[in-house]
C-alpha cells in the first residue's frame, strides 16, 4: 500500500509540474509577436504536453489501484473523497484543454490574450490546494 502512496504522489508531482509550466509558456506565447520566437513555444509546448501526459495517465492508474484496493471501502461513504474525485476529474479536461490549446497555438489559431492565461495558469494551483487538505485531512 505505502508504495502505491509512493509512485501515485512521485507522479502526481510530476503531472502538475506539467500543468503549472504548460500555461505559463501560454502566457509567454501570445505575449509574442516574433515568428522565430512563436515557433521555438510551438516546440516547447508539445513536448511538455507529450511529456506530461504518462505522468496523467500513471497517477491515474496508481489512484484508481489505491481506491479499488482499500480506499473506497475506508472511504467512499465520506464527501471529502467526493469532491477530491471530481476535483480531479476537473484536472483531466483541464489537461486535456490544455493539449487542445497546444494545437491552436501550433496552427496560429491562439485567440486568447496573455492576460487570459494568466488566470487559466492559476487553475491547478488552486485545485491543488483544495485537493492535498481533503486528502491529507479526511475531515468530513
Amino acid at each position: 500500500m505505502l508504495w502505491l502512496k509512493a509512485l501515485h504522489l512521485m507522479f502526481m508531482v510530476a503531472w502538475f509540474a506539467g500543468l503549472f509550466y504548460l500555461p505559463r509558456l501560454f502566457v509567454n506565447h501570445a505575449m509574442t509577436d516574433n515568428q522565430e520566437t512563436r515557433e521555438h513555444f510551438k516546440l516547447m509546448e508539445r513536448k511538455l504536453y507529450r511529456f506530461t501526459t504518462p505522468w496523467m495517465i500513471l497517477t491515474l492508474v496508481f489512484g484508481t489501484w489505491m481506491l479499488v484496493d482499500y480506499a473506497w471501502a475506508a472511504y467512499g461513504s465520506m464527501l471529502w473523497l467526493h469532491i477530491k474525485l471530481l476535483l480531479i476529474g476537473i484536472l483531466v479536461i483541464f489537461h486535456f484543454y490544455c493539449g487542445k490549446l497546444v494545437k491552436d497555438f501550433a496552427n496560429d489559431s491562439n485567440t486568447r490574450s496573455h492576460v487570459w492565461y494568466r488566470y487559466f495558469n492559476e487553475i491547478p494551483a488552486v485545485i491543488m490546494f483544495v485537493i492535498i487538505p481533503l486528502a491529507v485531512l479526511k475531515s468530513f
